[in-house]
């Protein structure tokens, strides 16, 4: 599932409430879409034309649900106005629904490579597990609330099982706007690994993920054993909030949009993280250090 964010340093600072979304099968209006000029008959024909057609980003969600549930999105701001211009231009359904599907967004994007181009992603100082030296580095962005994020810790626990010698884990922080807690579990998290208790957290936070509020975390981090008098001073200091804005910066540089992103040496992984998936992936990535 794709998730865009605006990078706002506001998000390391507070957690907002998140706001309930309108139903947008019945919304009479939709984030970004200006109806203003059509008649009423027009309006509701223009509604039930982004009601009952697809988005062509690849979210799997008809273009009026996309604009309520993702406003972000080009593709559905794009292709609903193009059907709102062409029914003001007295065109058809019928045409205003070919108008947008032979527009420049009309069609799905081409999938992505499996590999990405092999770009230079910092990894210093950030939390990892697995042998220091291991020929394939597995660098992930995540976010601690993301439901996906969730699965893929499981899924790269595997990995790791599989390969325990070859390939070791990376974490990145990339809380994202939309999840009201994630900034907040993300500063915990760099202010655990200032006591070297990070994966502790991690575990726990993920186990927990539906309720990652300031005392939830704080419990959470009293059971993993990490001295409180400390974490609640590291929590909220500058460096540590500079620390996930980085990571945060490091990951949009390296073209992460959502979470979880995972690139293997250096390279945006775009395939499944199960096992079977991903298993012939890295061992194509072993093939060159099995020379050396």
């Amino acid at each position: 599932m794709r998730l865009r964010f605006r990078q706002l340093a506001v998000v390391l600072l507070v957690c907002a409430a998140a706001l309930v979304a309108q139903d947008w099968r019945a919304a009479t209006s939709l984030p970004a879409v200006d109806f203003t000029g059509l008649s009423p008959a027009k309006t509701a024909s223009a509604l039930k034309l982004l009601r009952d057609n697809d988005c062509t980003c690849g979210c799997g969600m008809k273009l009026a649900e996309c604009r309520v549930k993702d406003p972000g999105c080009s593709y559905s701001k794009s292709l609903a106005a193009v059907v709102v211009t062409a029914l003001k231009a007295g065109k058809s359904e019928a045409a205003a629904l070919e108008a947008a599907k032979s527009s420049k967004l009309g069609a799905a994007p081409a999938p992505p490579k499996l590999l990405g181009d092999p770009q230079v992603i910092a990894t210093a100082g950030s939390p990892f597990t697995g042998p220091k030296d291991a020929p394939v580095t597995l660098i992930e962005f995540s976010d601690f609330q993301c439901p996906y994020c969730y699965k893929a810790a499981a899924q790269l626990r595997e990995v790791l099982k599989a390969f325990p010698t070859q390939v070791k884990l990376v974490f990145r922080q990339f809380p994202l706007e939309t999840h009201s807690q994630a900034a907040l579990a993300a500063a915990a998290a760099i202010a655990a690994h200032k006591q070297g208790k990070f994966w502790q957290l991690h575990d726990a936070m993920f186990a927990q993920r539906q309720d990652l509020s300031r005392d939830a975390i704080t419990k959470m981090a009293a059971k993993a054993g990490i001295d409180l008098k400390r974490f609640e001073a590291d929590w909220p200091s500058k460096e540590t909030l500079a620390a996930v804005m980085r990571d945060m910066q490091d990951g949009e540089k390296a073209g992460v949009e959502g979470t979880p992103t995972v690139f293997i040496n250096g390279k945006k992984y775009n395939g499944s993280l199960e096992l079977e998936a991903i298993r012939n992936v890295i061992q194509a990535e072993l093939r060159p250090a099995a020379k050396k």
